[in-house]
């Protein structure tokens, strides 16, 4: 029975050794040479301080900036430790309720604007997280946005107009507008 342990034995620490402690650092370091804004979260730096992820939404709810999809992460919105999404269904009468309700919100923030409401501005995404809006969705919020800072539309206008990334390769993917990066391109205004 011996002779049948002592190589298991010693093959699960071999193999602990190399796929739980060798393997990871090996591609831990590829990274950090290859990729280091990537492997270090992407991160957005605004004066020497880190001011998000490239790849995580933050919440704003302020009239002064830009609006992101709304988050289905608990307990707290683009939780990155709980990505998820709503799971609710079109058929869902929960869904059409909170729809409907940041509908109600999109309005009461600019009551003014009469325009269609872009879908990604009432609907979450599959992982909760999403740090991008269509450009629809950034040109809906340019009136708003410009009225509580007292800019001109077509500033505002332009600054989305800049901010806007077009498809991967040019056609992977929809046009994006990254909402941390067009608020911080906001505040530089000033």
């Amino acid at each position: 029975m011996r002779h049948f342990i002592r190589p298991a034995v010693a093959l699960l620490f071999l193999l602990t050794l190399l796929t739980g402690v060798l393997y990871p650092l090996v591609i831990t370091g590829l990274a950090q040479v290859l990729f280091p804004h990537q492997a270090n979260g992407s991160l957005v730096v605004r004066d020497g301080r880190p001011a998000g992820s490239a790849l995580v939404g933050q919440a704003f709810d302020d009239s002064r900036y830009f609006w992101g999809r709304p988050s289905a992460t608990s307990p707290f919105p683009y939780n990155a430790a709980a990505s998820a999404a709503s799971n609710l269904g079109p058929s869902n009468p929960e869904l059409l309720k909170a729809v409907r309700e940041r509908i109600a919100a999109l309005h009461a923030a600019d009551p003014d604007n009469r325009q269609p409401v872009p879908v990604d501005l009432v609907t979450t995404s599959g992982s909760g997280l999403d740090p991008h809006i269509s450009p629809a969705a950034a040109l809906y919020q340019v009136p708003r946005v410009a009225k509580a800072r007292g800019l001109d539309e077509g500033v505002v206008r332009g600054l989305v107009l800049a901010h806007e990334r077009q498809r991967n390769f040019g056609f992977l993917g929809e046009p994006v507008v990254p909402v941390l990066e067009l608020n911080m391109a906001l505040e530089a205004l000033r």
